[in-house]
């Protein structure tokens, strides 16, 4: 992470006008370096300029591309990390893909989320498929969030009444592209890299920290800002 103010050569700093490069980014390397699969190396039955591109070729299991040097390879659909349409990145959470609405060295984005609910089972899931036992279905509607008509909600199309799904928070770091549950303590942590910042947040009472972490996190970004590769 360059130091504030600090240009990168064959960098650009980040701005909401930035595009990303369109296509499947197969893993978070890909997008730290905006260098996606592109379209024209994508094998699909469709045109390439329909406008449900990405929605069509995610149907299948697989998606089967060619590699820079034009040998045939496949990925499983659920081992994407994501791509970019129209310039704006989604990452793929529990075989959906959602969109990365606030970008920096520290990305916010929210995910519909299926987790086993209580009322059925004591054994909830993280998106992610391991047990998570921090969950609590009353965790995610007290606190200020930059995306305020977002709320928790059940899901009447559910056919399961053993799952609920309901409007998740997270977080990624940039510099490892780790995906965090929108949290005091993992946005303190994120937060450590710069000493400054950190420090002003801790001295912060713990119901404030609940009520400031976005806004601390977009202090952190407009420090600390996020550089890309120049086409």
């Amino acid at each position: 992470m360059p130091a504030s103010g600090q240009e990168v050569e064959g960098m650009v700093k980040y701005t909401p006008e930035f595009k990303f490069r369109d296509g499947i980014y197969l893993d978070f390397e890909q997008v730290k370096h905006n260098n996606p699969i592109p379209k024209a190396k994508l094998l699909a039955s469709f045109d390439y300029n329909d406008r449900e591109f990405f929605r069509k070729i995610f149907e299948m299991d697989k998606i089967y591309y060619y590699d820079d040097i034009g040998v045939r390879q496949e990925v499983k659909k659920s081992d994407v990390w994501g791509y970019s349409r129209n310039g704006i990145l989604y990452i793929q959470v529990q075989e959906g893909f959602n969109r990365i609405t606030f970008v920096g060295n520290i990305c916010h984005f929210v995910a519909d989320i299926t987790t086993e609910d209580s009322r059925y089972s004591n054994y909830p899931y993280s998106p992610y498929g391991y047990y998570d036992p921090y969950y609590s279905p009353y965790s995610y509607g007290s606190y200020y969030s930059p995306y305020s008509y977002y709320r928790p909600y059940y899901s009447p199309y559910n056919r399961n009444p053993s799952t609920r799904t309901e409007l998740r928070q997270f977080i990624i770091d940039w510099e490892t592209g780790k995906v965090m549950e929108f949290e005091t303590d993992n946005t303190e942590l994120l937060l450590m890299k710069d000493p400054v910042i950190y420090e002003e947040y801790a001295r912060l009472s713990r119901s404030k920290k609940k009520d400031l972490m976005f806004v601390y996190i977009r202090k952190f970004n407009e420090k600390n800002p996020l550089y890309l590769p120049v086409e």
